[in-house]
């Protein structure tokens, strides 16, 4: 998630456990510094782009290694407020349920954590969660914004501070059941159309839960499905792109490899002029992914390894923001950047449709 919405989180949760020791104010500073912790890991002198990328919310997102620098911060927390040193466990356990929150949230994301690193080195994306939602952020900030304004613990806040932590936690259970919702939607509209793809994952679309992308790969193509929830099937709407083919070109790059193991084969491959690139087509909206990165150039008709270097593109394009507040409230929509890939699912469906028989 966004460092903004990590702070938020990590100092409404400082704040419930140490709120009433040292005061809600430097609870919730505590809180927000220890839930932006494990993100410093950005400022990793990595060899490359890709593996900045691939490598991220690794050693320091493990819930593993959060519980052995626990003991550390939480002694370092101690001896920096008079008032814990009673409540030594105490402090531990807001040391931990900080960095363990902050990673068990981003694991909800489609990006991936290693959670159990370096137990269990696969990352863990579920996917059910934009990288950034105001409306699970937005709880949370009123409680914080509150914090920071007292210096005592009143009642009325505890009530407040409870109140944004059970609807921010439930409105990612939410998240939760509408990725099934959505992916369920687009699993029958393809079976109606007779597509049967190697692979599908549903994700947000920017800043929502109510309106849904189901990347789907079939072969050579894959497939954007948009499904509102609050529309029926009639309202999904699907575009179909071309994959690029070019994974077997590019079998001997390492890098192509290590990106495409990275995003479960949710990748796209291109050329422009002598670059040969991938995208992962799990994050941002096509043709604008954010990650996409050069691996190769054609040199005498042969892919040839080059340092990796990421590529970036505008991040949305004509007509973006009326396109998703229909697809929000439930009305089928046209994407302006992707309208030549329109894909016809009623012919598609009428198509597929088993051939009347005679009987005689």
């Amino acid at each position: 998630m966004d460092s903004l919405t990590q702070a938020a989180l990590g100092a409404a949760v400082g704040t419930a456990v140490l709120g009433r020791r040292i005061g809600p104010r430097r609870a919730a500073l505590a809180g927000a510094a220890l839930g932006t912790l494990p993100d410093l890991d950005v400022f990793w002198p990595f060899d490359d782009p890709v593996d900045a990328f691939v490598l991220h919310r690794g050693a320091t997102h493990s819930l593993v290694v959060q519980a052995l620098v626990t003991p550390l911060l939480g002694e370092a927390l101690v001896r920096g407020f008079r008032a814990l040193r009673e409540h030594r466990w105490q402090s531990w356990a807001a040391v931990y349920l900080c960095l363990s929150t902050h990673a068990l949230l981003d694991a909800l994301t489609v990006y991936g954590t290693r959670l159990l690193w370096p137990l269990w080195t696969e990352p863990v994306g579920v996917g059910s969660v934009f990288i950034i939602d105001p409306l699970y952020t937005g709880p949370l900030l009123v409680a914080v914004v509150w914090a920071l304004c007292l210096r005592a613990w009143t009642p009325r806040f505890g009530r407040t501070l409870a109140t944004a932590l059970a609807l921010s936690t439930g409105y990612l259970g939410w998240g939760v059941a509408a990725q099934g919702i959505a992916q369920a939607r687009a699993d029958a509209v393809l079976a109606r159309a007779g597509i049967a793809p190697q692979r599908t994952l549903a994700t947000p679309t920017p800043f929502n839960t109510l309106f849904w992308r189901v990347i789907a790969v079939d072969g050579d193509r894959y497939l954007n499905l948009y499904v509102p929830l609050l529309g029926d099937a009639e309202a999904v709407t699907a575009y179909a792109h071309p994959r690029g083919g070019d994974d077997e070109c590019l079998a001997g790059i390492p890098v192509a490899g290590t990106l495409s193991r990275f995003a479960h084969g949710f990748v796209r491959y291109e050329r422009d002029g002598a670059d040969w690139r991938v995208a992962d087509l799990r994050m941002g909206l096509t043709p604008s992914y954010v990650f996409r990165f050069a691996v190769a150039e054609d040199r005498g008709g042969v892919a040839t390894p080059v340092a990796p270097r990421q590529v970036r593109m505008p991040r949305s394009g004509d007509g973006d923001i009326d396109w998703l507040l229909a697809g929000m409230a439930g009305r089928a929509a046209v994407r302006t950047a992707e309208r030549d890939a329109t894909l016809d699912l009623e012919a598609l469906r009428l198509a597929a449709r088993p051939a009347p028989t005679l009987s005689c």
